[in-house]
């Protein structure tokens, strides 16, 4: 209940500055790489599913790729098999592989019943009906046993599922030719995915601000020719993501955010409103 004036002016104010942006991308696919606060905080996680739910009844397509290392880790822990790193990649063995599946499927299938609860209808890629996601073993100096390197994404099979109504949800499982499943980095998944569909935006979501710069304040916006000035000075774990969505924009994606999933409702905050929570990033 709206308690005086004041605040039934705010939340019309913000209500409308909302309508322009609706219309804008009413009809669009936009890619969220979900993960992070977001995905482990209960309160966060149920406004991110409600989120998405209306993103989708407001005519924005929504499709979701996700992450899962909490939960894997914890799982690998069970199974007293340690986590070995390598630039940031999981390296992972036949043991490994086998739990990392697993894990992911149960954790696609969590999401996809939260978004549930929310009135949505939603699809789970998971690798158990169809695969979308065909890879290779990925080349790097070190072996990294089962890590893949996507070349191929189904792009009808997602837009099939959006066309019917539904929201896409994505574990980061490949399969290559030989039928053999791979581990593949969330956040290539996403890109990926969204340069396949010719996506109106990519949303990276983490547990910072955004992209920050030396001293440590936000940049709120930027062209990619900045973007690509700046990643020569990132270290950690910007540095990929932001080196990811900048190859997203070289391919088609028409603009990328990386916001702070830390803040309740981050993503339509982000879209729907001239402020945002994150790095709004541009051709």
């Amino acid at each position: 209940m709206i308690k005086d004036n004041q605040s039934a002016e705010s939340l019309a104010k913000i209500l409308s500055e909302a309508l322009p942006y609706i219309q804008k991308f009413s009809g669009k696919i936009v890619v969220i790489k979900y993960g992070g606060s977001a995905m482990k905080e209960n309160k966060l996680r149920q406004n991110f599913a409600r989120d998405v739910a209306l993103m989708r009844q407001i005519g924005i397509f929504p499709v979701l790729v996700h992450g899962g290392g909490p939960q894997i880790e914890r799982n690998l822990k069970k199974s007293k098999i340690k986590s070995v790193f390598i630039d940031g990649l999981r390296k992972t063995d036949e043991n490994s592989i086998k739990i990392i599946v697993k894990t992911l499927r149960e954790v696609n299938g969590d999401i996809a019943d939260l978004i549930k609860t929310w009135g949505a209808r939603t699809k789970t890629f998971n690798d158990i009906r169809e695969s979308i996601l065909i890879c290779k073993k990925i080349k790097t100096k070190m072996d990294l046993g089962f890590v893949g390197d996507i070349t191929k994404v189904d792009g009808n099979l997602i837009k099939k599922s959006i066309f019917n109504g539904k929201i896409p949800v994505i574990a980061p499982i490949g399969r290559d030719r030989f039928g053999m499943h791979y581990n593949i980095n969330a956040d290539h998944v996403a890109c990926k995915v969204a340069e396949k569909l010719k996506a109106e935006k990519i949303i990276m979501m983490t547990d910072v601000k955004g992209v920050l710069t030396n001293i440590g304040k936000k940049i709120s916006e930027m062209d990619i020719e900045k973007a690509k000035k700046i990643s020569k000075s990132l270290k950690g774990g910007m540095l990929p993501k932001l080196l990811s969505v900048i190859k997203s924009l070289e391919s088609g994606v028409k603009s990328a955010h990386i916001v702070d999933g830390r803040v309740p409702h981050a993503v339509l905050v982000e879209i729907l409103t001239d402020k945002g929570v994150g790095t709004w990033i541009t051709k």
